[in-house]
């Protein structure tokens, strides 16, 4: 295991933070939620085409349509858009546990997506350092967080985005430690290379070329995992299309191990992993929206005294509707007398474990 050259948090105590004000912070993320609701509902299928890689849009859309048929697809929904959470999300959470590597780590990075907030309450049960992004990385860069450091904070208060913001300490881009391990979210998925698809919006790719390119993780040695329903393991084989190994770009990150609610694979023939950021491939639209991404350009570009390249213009991929209500359940919004809505309650947790049918929506993702 790779000891972290220091204490994967920094800054100080919770104690000794600003008040969190998380009316404001709870108005800003659904004022911006709004805002991705109104773009999706302005782009149209006949978009995708305007794409980068319109055949990642093609397994997309069979996914989230299969998962919502089949009733797999889990609050929120539709999982259209999204890092889908699905049925048993909490027992892959479980197995992941299992594995050695997780077990060996002592910094883990978690996407902030709602499938994956099991992984991220296990993270912390265990007495681990959670290292997770900033939704969209659109507020600031990455958070730490450590039980050893929140006496008397409940663990399920840590896990969503809000609780990140209240009770986690942000890092900057600069500061040094080592992560031991990747958790990402997937759409899909293939068994024998381990090659990704996620949301569309390359967060994670960005995210690991940030943390390769600083020197926080070793493209080389960082295992990648990814927890997922089995109907999201698409084998290359499969009738209705594979995912094609030589179509992916050089800064999609492949997953080595795939971790379902019925079964551990260990990829055999896992794809090269990218180390650092491509900006040869960094458009200007995908620029814009990362503050920290901007940060790193001017960094590496007065230090260096050269310009460094820019991608081509993209098409910016749809993000996901703000209805999360089920297919099935036909009833309105409930609210808590209050006008705030409640959230669904549990139905499948019997093992006491925080389920993650229990958070709001974490991203828009």
């Amino acid at each position: 295991m790779t000891q972290p050259q220091k204490a994967c948090s920094k800054g100080s105590s919770a104690q000794e933070k600003e008040v969190f004000d998380e009316v404001t912070y709870e108005a800003d993320r659904l004022a911006k939620d709004e805002e991705a609701m109104q773009a999706m509902k302005e782009k149209s299928e006949e978009e995708f085409s305007k794409l980068r890689t319109p055949w990642k849009w093609t397994i997309r859309k069979r996914i989230w349509d299969l998962m919502e048929a089949k009733d797999i697809a889990q609050y929120p929904r539709p999982v259209h858009h999204r890092i889908p959470n699905f049925v048993g999300a909490d027992e892959a959470a479980a197995r992941l546990t299992e594995l050695p590597e997780f077990q060996q780590a002592a910094c883990i990075k978690v996407n902030p997506d709602t499938p994956q907030r099991p992984v991220r309450h296990a993270v912390l049960e265990q007495g681990k350092t959670l290292l997770t992004p900033q939704p969209r990385l659109r507020t600031g860069f990455f958070s730490t967080l450590s039980m050893d450091t929140l006496p008397g904070v409940e663990i399920n208060g840590c896990t969503n985005s809000k609780g990140v913001a209240k009770f986690g300490t942000q890092v900057t881009l600069h500061d040094k430690y080592t992560v031991d391990l990747v958790v990402v979210g997937s759409t899909a998925v293939c068994p024998n290379t381990g090659a990704r698809v996620g949301k569309g919006e390359g967060f994670a790719e960005l995210e690991w070329g940030i943390l390769s390119q600083m020197g926080n993780l070793s493209a080389q040695n960082c295992l990648v995992v990814t927890t997922c329903h089995d109907i999201q393991v698409v084998e290359p084989d499969s009738e209705d299309g594979g995912i094609p190994a030589d179509s992916l770009t050089k800064h999609d990150v492949p997953v080595d191990i795939i971790v379902t609610p019925t079964r551990i694979i260990r990829v055999p023939n896992r794809a090269p992993k990218p180390s650092g950021i491509m900006w040869d491939l960094l458009s200007p639209q995908k620029l814009a929206q990362i503050k920290v991404l901007r940060q790193l350009k001017r960094d590496i570009e007065e230090r260096d005294g050269t310009q460094l390249p820019s991608g081509p213009e993209e098409v910016l991929p749809p993000i996901a509707s703000r209805n999360n209500r089920s297919k099935n359940n036909g009833q309105k919004k409930q609210t808590n007398g209050k006008g705030r809505r409640r959230r669904p309650r549990n139905s499948n947790n019997k093992s006491g474990r925080t389920s993650n049918n229990n958070s709001q929506r974490e991203t828009a993702s």
